[in-house]
């Protein structure tokens, strides 16, 4: 019988030990000093070869400021600008970014076109240094007074640099279809002619792209002729993009856009996509992964504890489990979490980073071991980006 006994326990150590294993780890929030000023929001960041780039908008009076910071061993670098104008476009949703390449970095920001606020072209500019930038230029050539916006950019082979934009100039006023367009810069930072990926959209959500083993893979809302508004990605191989694919049929159908765009991030060929839906009015909060390329998606795993906002943002670890974030609603208040999910679905503890306030779109990047997560705190009549890390060794 003691023997029996001492087996049977031996064995549940034995099980529990495997369990604790496999059980995704806790996350802890550890608070970093901002580079960020006051009168600081719409906070962005990327994340390419494990170089971390923070940008955000400072304003003061009528000039807006677009300032970024790189993530170092000891905290952020100095802040630099890119641009300052009374016109820069400035938009909690649709966000300037800054990017790490090979040569330096890569920057895009949009700018007022007319009277109409939903009107503004996009500008792309370059800079070995973080000092000294290119004469901006708009990868859109088509001249029109609509939206130019929602861009992403990524490194492309050859050594150049792509951009994806949602593009208004098949639209007019309430008419016409928002288009997913595409154009890259060669290693000289020359725009080349800019090119159609799917000629009906959803007319705000931002885009996402990352880069697989494979080449870059493009995250976006899809708008059907029934308004189902689900989430697709295409691939870019060969300067061709692929017939775009559904990540999960959600049947999602609104007539209206939700401002809402997926995530996406990539290492090899593992792929996550994170994203908001609401089919039937149920909110939910989703990810998925997919093991060849982006080319197919396991089954999506539930995000949210209670109710959901969206505003997704997703990172792979170094272990092939992905950080996500999003913003929770629950008893009326809004919290920026954050959690572990693997690649079976297994989901370790949320962690609360912050409440929600000011501008609500929260960012987040995993680079080696750690998540860098940013969001915008309001006070009075101020506002300031805030910063923070979560470790994230299993």
């Amino acid at each position: 019988m003691m023997k029996t006994w001492i087996g049977i326990f031996g064995g549940l150590a034995i099980w529990c030990a495997a369990a604790a294993a496999q059980s995704p780890a806790t996350l802890k929030v550890e608070s970093i000093a901002s580079p960020a000023g006051a009168n600081s929001s719409v906070p962005q960041m990327t994340v390419a070869g494990g170089r971390v780039v923070l940008s955000w908008v400072e304003r003061e009076g009528t000039k807006s400021t677009l300032k970024f910071s790189e993530r170092t061993a000891t905290g952020w670098s100095a802040p630099a600008v890119v641009v300052a104008s009374d016109k820069l476009m400035v938009n909690s949703a649709d966000v300037p970014s800054v990017r790490a390449m090979p040569d330096g970095f890569a920057a895009d920001w949009m700018m007022e076109s007319g009277p109409d606020p939903e009107a503004y072209d996009l500008r792309v500019a370059f800079s070995a240094d973080g000092k000294t930038w290119t004469m901006p230029v708009a990868p859109n050539r088509d001249k029109t007074i609509t939206q130019h916006g929602f861009a992403t950019l990524f490194p492309i082979a050859g050594g150049g640099t792509g951009v994806i934009w949602l593009d208004g100039r098949a639209t007019h006023g309430d008419e016409g279809n928002m288009q997913l367009r595409f154009a890259s810069f060669d290693r000289a930072h020359r725009p080349q002619a800019d090119t159609l990926i799917d000629s009906r959209v959803c007319e705000c959500c931002p885009t996402s792209v990352a880069v697989a083993e494979d080449g870059p893979i493009a995250a976006y809302r899809r708008r059907s002729m029934a308004e189902i508004r689900d989430i697709y990605v295409t691939r870019l191989a060969m300067g061709k993009w692929s017939m775009p694919t559904r990540v999960h049929a959600d049947n999602f159908k609104i007539e209206a856009c939700p401002i809402n765009g997926p995530a996406i991030a990539a290492s090899g060929k593992d792929v996550v996509v994170a994203w908001f839906t609401a089919p039937n009015e149920k909110q939910q909060s989703l990810v998925a992964f997919s093991h060849d390329g982006g080319r197919t998606f396991g089954k999506p795993t539930k995000v949210e504890d209670e109710g959901t906002l969206g505003r997704m943002q997703v990172g792979l670890t170094p272990d092939g489990a992905a950080i996500v974030g999003w913003v929770e609603f629950a008893n009326e208040t809004s919290t920026f979490k954050v959690r572990r999910i693997d690649a079976t679905g297994a989901r370790g503890a949320s962690v609360a980073v912050a409440p929600i306030s000011g501008t609500r779109f929260p960012r987040l990047v995993v680079a080696k071991n750690e998540a860098v997560v940013a969001w915008t705190e309001s006070e009075k009549d101020s506002s300031r980006v805030k910063t923070a890390r979560l470790r994230v060794n299993p």
